[in-house]
């Protein structure tokens, strides 16, 4: 199978993802971390991952355990605030969840976009579910300018005018 060309590529997602607006569609695959190789961060790495699963199977106080003990390792990588947020959302624990990811936010820099696309759009999210619609969009807008798919659609569905437009699209639809 062929690669799409980058035309391509855009065109099928404006069919895919009408709601969203037209833009670099592989803004997305620039969002990586970029971060030293060194013993200690391949072994919170696994730590990380192995929290993970753990948090999957619903052990969520041996996930928080696990992220906390890698972050005594490197307590400077943001992806273990940003995971252990979600650990933290799992318990509703939403004061913790939103201070990781503040803390994942600022420790993210230009080498960490990935994590930092991710912890805006969470805390976009627990802005939006508190009411707090502007600063919401605040932190969509900059993960939307990174490429975020999720933080564009997020957006569109802030923006009462695309709203309203996407729920007579939908009826329309429906009726078809």
């Amino acid at each position: 199978m062929t690669e799409l060309s980058e035309h391509d590529t855009a065109i099928l997602n404006s069919i895919l993802y009408p709601n969203l607006p037209l833009s670099d569609s592989l803004e997305a695959a620039k969002l990586q971390d970029i971060e030293e190789d060194t013993p200690d961060v391949q072994k919170t790495k696994k730590m990380e991952i192995e929290a993970v699963q753990l948090a999957e199977t619903g052990k969520f106080d041996e996930a928080i355990t696990m992220l906390n003990q890698a972050l005594e390792i490197t307590p400077q990588r943001a992806s273990i605030y940003n995971n252990r947020a979600h650990v933290y959302q799992f318990q509703k624990k939403i004061t913790e969840a939103f201070n990781d990811l503040t803390k994942a936010i600022e420790l993210s820099g230009d080498n960490q976009k990935k994590t930092l696309s991710q912890a805006l759009c969470q805390r976009g999210i627990l802005h939006r579910r508190e009411s707090r619609f502007e600063l919401a969009k605040n932190d969509f807008e900059i993960a939307a300018k990174m490429g975020n798919q999720f933080a564009k659609s997020q957006l569109v569905e802030l923006n009462p005018y695309a709203a309203l437009c996407n729920q007579m699209l939908r009826k329309v639809m429906n009726n078809l």
